[in-house]
């Protein structure tokens, strides 16, 4: 158009009969440019310079996402002991088990000697999830609890409400599901303890059980849905790990005690106690947690005193502790109750360096101080 419009005004006083007619049309198309060997968009990125930095950027986030799985994987070989610490045997409660990651966000308290952790414990209103989370608190990890409060107790945390370094989310977290959903490990590249139970042995025909020991269980007696509902998690958490590479760590824990335990939850120990400060009879049936997290051991390990008891013996030391005067009744044995469970911790005390160092004796009273307090305002509320 512009080489028209320049005929056009530059010979407005002739007449088109004078126009030569060797003259090349006004109409005739431009002539056509030599291809550029690249797009215009690619040449204008080159000349501004805006390619590099593309490039770089995409470098930057590539190395971030490569690395970050392998980054979050390290963290430091600091074994600390761990009481034996056990929960109620029920199926629908809140099983404690946690993974941990690294968190990059905020500084390390002074006195912390590791990396600030983020760290899931499910179950963590319950008794071993309680201790559990007041241990990872103390040392500077950042904590978030998912608990439903079946079993659990929100009294159990209620010293943390304010810590900006705890979460609380009450949600339902039952045995093979909660597993099942803790596969989360693999995709934020996080270590994964789950907490067994004694009970995946059954009524042991190996006494005392190794952790090499099946087991002898009812898989459709009135304790199967609690006992299988943990072999399976066992079973998912180690598919985890030999198929997904998940770093996972089992420990099974065997029957213990202590503050914070749910005051009705069956446990023998449990039991004797609330029945002794309630003045009821005394029922008899029948006749190292963080260390194994910072190690490099999978497991499973069992977690117990080794130190044998018969019920008639623990009801007794119960009447010592509490009232001498309170009597002893037997009742018939509950279905598939196993008979005899001793622990063979030979595997923690080698690789873990770990084993119970509170006596029975020593023990209980603390135990009963938190029941006698809890039942006393139990009283209260009934207008007792």
């Amino acid at each position: 158009m512009k080489q028209l419009h320049k005929l056009a005004s530059g010979n407005h006083h002739r007449r088109d009969d004078e126009i030569p007619t060797s003259q090349s049309s006004p109409y005739s198309p431009k002539t056509l440019k030599h291809p550029r060997s690249l797009p215009r968009s690619i040449n204008y990125l080159f000349r501004e310079q805006r390619f590099l930095f593309i490039l770089v950027g995409i470098l930057i986030g590539s190395t971030f996402f490569i690395l970050q799985p392998t980054l979050s994987r390290l963290g430091p070989s600091d074994p600390h002991s761990s009481p034996s610490l056990s929960f109620p045997r029920n199926s629908h409660h809140s099983s404690s088990n946690f993974f941990r990651k690294p968190s990059f966000s905020g500084r390390v308290p002074a006195g912390i000697g590791h990396r600030r952790l983020r760290i899931v414990v499910t179950g963590g209103a319950g008794f071993v999830g309680s201790h559990l989370v007041d241990k990872l608190i103390s040392r500077g990890d950042e904590v978030i609890v998912i608990d439903n409060f079946f079993t659990g107790r929100k009294e159990n945390l209620v010293h943390l409400f304010g810590n900006p370094r705890f979460e609380l989310i009450r949600h339902d977290v039952t045995n093979v599901m909660g597993t099942l959903n803790m596969g989360l490990a693999k995709r934020v590249g996080a270590r994964f303890l789950l907490t067994s139970t004694s009970e995946v042995y059954g009524d042991p025909l190996e006494h005392p059980q190794k952790e090499t020991y099946w087991g002898n269980v009812n898989p459709i007696g009135e304790r199967s849905c609690y006992d299988e509902g943990k072999r399976t998690a066992e079973t998912l958490a180690m598919d985890y790990h030999r198929g997904a590479g998940v770093e996972v760590r089992i420990a099974r824990i065997f029957n213990t005690y202590g503050p914070r335990m749910c005051l009705d939850d069956g446990r023998v120990v449990s039991n004797f106690v609330a029945q002794a400060i309630r003045k009821q009879p005394l029922t008899v049936y029948g006749c190292g947690l963080v260390a194994l997290m910072e190690g490099e051991h999978v497991g499973p390990f069992n977690l117990g005193n080794p130190g044998e008891f018969t019920m008639l013996e623990l009801a007794e030391v119960v009447k010592e502790t509490i009232d001498s005067s309170a009597t002893i009744e037997f009742r018939p044995n509950t279905a598939d109750d196993p008979h005899k469970r001793k622990p063979d911790i030979s595997k923690a005390k080698e690789l873990l360096n770990w084993e119970p160092k509170i006596s029975l004796r020593d023990g209980l009273p603390l135990m009963v101080n938190d029941f006698r307090n809890r039942i006393l305002n139990e009283d209260e509320g009934k207008g007792l």
